[in-house]
């Protein structure tokens, strides 16, 4: 590792350099993210999982140049032409594009026309024309290369291939392309105009549109790449060449010589012919890449907030998968997620058999006590919603209902995964019971569905599919393993994505219970493919509830069990206690003794010394069960009953880098803007929302035939 790469990581990441480079050790020693986290706070002054995920990243990305650095080395090594200059060019070059901007001149070219010229003898007299003596007779020297043969037939060709020689030597100067590059972006614009002027589109707003480059944000940057790639806009960057040709002349043009003008020429001709077309190809891929690195970012943290919804616990759910000609799939299933009934209703369009549909269901409700019926939110669901909310108002005990995002439930219930879990069911019904587990367990749900599918990102189909998937990757294993699962009920999906578990691990470990229910933590290791590094990156991510040792169902890691014993001790406490859940004392009695004292004694960090008296004071303990319940509605409304100044209070139900689309409990969800969700400036929406919150909101513009839903967060109430 390059050793200027630490102090760069702690720069960018605004971390101490020491932290950085126990990181760095940790990732290379092959530890997981969600571990060192968690349980080497004390080695890396406690960064959490998003400085790490970003370490990781960057380090990784810094990997990458320092690679392509050496490769480019050895290739012009190859060629017997890595001279002091070239070295020193190669050590300043920051970025992979700049360290291709050196190896340039030395790259095997495709025939170009400069190479043609060269192959007809005509580097000496561009030579002669770039070194722009005063005595020099561009014309009179041009005579001494004609050559029918070689194709040169008069002076003035020999001029224009010397000059298409010396445009690619300007061409090829890493200090002009960079020069060029970054006053582009500073000063250039990017413009779009409609393709198709006469037709009317999504990107309408771009028709006619300019704005500096360095000021378009990522969610533009999609939206118009999106636009030219379905051919409504023609996208270009636009600068000011004249200023670029004189900065060239400048560079490239000595005094008054004859020769000044050629050489001039030629700098522009490599500039609008060579340099232009590239540098701004460059500048519009980074400004994608950079587009989708903060896609990908939006997209992860509102994946983290999904799978982080609160589970509702303990309540007997109807699954409701709404649908048209096909009819509404029902599926309910008790206070555990199992499958207890089914059904097919058809009280929406074109059957409409709405009193059928609530006897059928009616009679569920009352067989299995239903508590809360889970709605999918796509087609046919702001019918569907209607039917339910006159279903309940007829029953004879309080039903609510929740409006759930169903995105993905078909891909789960057609996949081999669904069929293994439930194989007697129909695939239409399984998406039923997707959707009402959701409720139950979002998180044990989701984790069995492609994270690209769940829908809670912007522009994900336009993303590097492999980047994308190793992002969410993290953020499902993050999530995953700050939960927790239970080693004798967690599913394979679910297993899989905690820290230091795979797939075939996942899979060997609900093997070795189907003969035997694990007991302990450390029997995990007697599991095929669980060795010693594996297990202690996923120990403390798994509980046995039914352990005789109840640090077995905390997050305390067993190589801290000797110390939590010994704390135990040490304040007066039993491992009956923490079964008994009466350790509220335990913190006041660490701070009487003295933490540092205590944590000196015990052989552990303050860090660690402060998790392990918050897991011992609530064992078992779910941080979900914190956070806000979804909302429970039992009445529907539609965007036609909607006025403005109405106020709600709405669920958030996916955030883009412009706003927050808010569900307020009709059909189609609003869009608070960035300028609208809080009264000081916002710079991310991301900031200061979140998928899941709850926020009032007051309707401030409608749009009933487009279907737009216009609101602004309600900071005080007016009046």
């Amino acid at each position: 590792m390059a050793l200027d790469l630490i102090p760069r990581l702690a720069n960018e990441l605004g971390i101490r350099p020491q932290q950085a480079e126990s990181a760095v050790r940790l990732l290379d020693e092959g530890n997981t993210v969600p571990f060192i986290a968690r349980y080497r706070k004390e080695a890396t002054g406690s960064l959490d999982d998003g400085k790490l995920r970003a370490l990781e990243e960057k380090l990784a990305s810094y990997r990458a140049v320092e690679a392509r650095r050496e490769d480019v080395r050895r290739l012009i090594g190859e060629q017997g032409k890595l001279d002091a200059a070239v070295e020193a060019a190669l050590d300043a070059a920051g970025s992979v594009t700049e360290i291709d901007d050196v190896y340039r001149p030395f790259r095997p070219k495709r025939r170009t026309r400069a190479s043609i010229a060269a192959e007809a003898g005509l580097t000496p007299l561009a030579e002669l024309l770039w070194a722009q003596e005063k005595q020099t007779d561009p014309a009179a020297e041009a005579l001494r290369f004609v050559d029918a043969e070689k194709g040169i037939p008069d002076a003035d060709a020999a001029l224009r291939g010397a000059a298409d020689i010396l445009a690619e030597r300007v061409s090829d100067d890493a200090d002009i392309r960079k020069w060029i590059r970054e006053y582009t972006f500073k000063n250039g614009s990017l413009v779009c105009r409609a393709k198709k002027k006469d037709e009317d589109s999504v990107y309408r707003s771009y028709y006619d549109y300019t704005e500096p480059l360095r000021r378009v944000p990522p969610h533009r940057i999609l939206a118009i790449d999106r636009g030219e790639r379905e051919e409504f806009l023609t996208v270009r960057v636009e600068v000011n060449a004249d200023y670029i040709h004189t900065y060239l002349q400048s560079r490239v043009c000595k005094g008054e010589s004859r020769c000044r003008a050629c050489v001039a020429g030629a700098a522009a001709d490599a500039y609008d012919r060579l340099i232009a077309p590239s540098v701004q190809n460059e500048l519009r891929a980074s400004l994608t890449e950079t587009a989708h690195e903060q896609a990908m970012r939006v997209f992860g943290e509102n994946l983290k907030h999904l799978l982080l919804q609160p589970p509702v616990r303990g309540k007997t759910v109807m699954g409701f998968d709404p649908a048209y000609r096909t009819g509404c799939k029902i599926a309910v299933v008790n206070d555990i997620g199992a499958v207890v009934d089914t059904a097919v209703v058809y009280p929406t369009p074109p059957q409409s058999r709405t009193e059928q549909a609530k006897k059928t269901l009616t009679a569920l409700i009352k067989k299995h006590n239903v508590d809360i019926l889970s709605i999918g939110n796509g087609t046919a669901s702001k019918e569907s919603e209607i039917f339910a909310a006159e279903l309940l108002r007829e029953q004879d005990r309080l039903v609510a209902y929740v409006m759930t995002n169903e995105s993905g439930a078909s891909v789960y219930s057609a996949s081999e995964l669904a069929a293994k879990e439930l194989p007697g069911l129909d695939v239409s019904l399984r998406s039923a019971v997707s959707i009402a587990r959701r409720l139950q367990d979002p998180l044990a749900e989701l984790v069995k569905i492609d994270p690209k599918s769940i829908g809670v990102g912007q522009y994900q189909h336009d993303m590097d599919p492999k980047k994308l998937d190793a992002s969410l990757a993290g953020v499902v294993e993050s999530c995953v393993s700050s939960v927790g699962a239970d080693l004798n009920t967690a599913s394979p999906s679910l297993l899989a994505h905690i820290a230091g578990i795979n797939a075939k691990t996942a899979q060997s470990i609900c093997d070795y219970r189907k003969e035997k229910r694990f007991e302990t933590r450390a029997e995990l290791k007697k599991v095929k493919g669980v060795g010693e590094k594996a297990f202690r990156q996923c120990a403390g991510f798994l509980r046995v509830p039914e352990s005789d040792n109840p640090l077995d169902n905390t997050a305390v890691h067993p190589e801290s069990y000797d110390a939590a014993k010994r704390l135990l001790e040490r304040t007066g406490y039993t491992e009956a206690d923490v079964r008994n859940g009466t350790l509220d004392a335990l913190a006041e009695k660490v701070e009487k003794t003295g933490k540092e004292r205590l944590a000196a004694e015990l052989g552990v960090g303050l860090p660690t010394l402060a998790d392990i008296i918050a897991e011992l004071q609530k064992p078992g303990r779910d941080p979900r069960d914190e956070l806000p319940q979804p909302v429970l509605r039992t009445d529907a409304m539609d965007i036609a009953s909607l006025r403005v100044g109405m106020v709600f209070d709405g669920v958030v139900r996916n955030v883009a880098d412009f706003g927050a689309f808010v569900d307020i409990g009709v059909h189609q969800d609003g869009l608070v803007h960035i300028s609208k969700l809080a009264k000081g400036f916002v710079r991310r929406a991301a900031d200061v929302v979140a998928v899941g919150d709850v926020i009032p909101v007051r309707v401030i513009d409608l749009d009933v035939p487009r279907k737009r839903i216009s609101l602004e967060r309600v900071t005080e109430q007016k009046g």
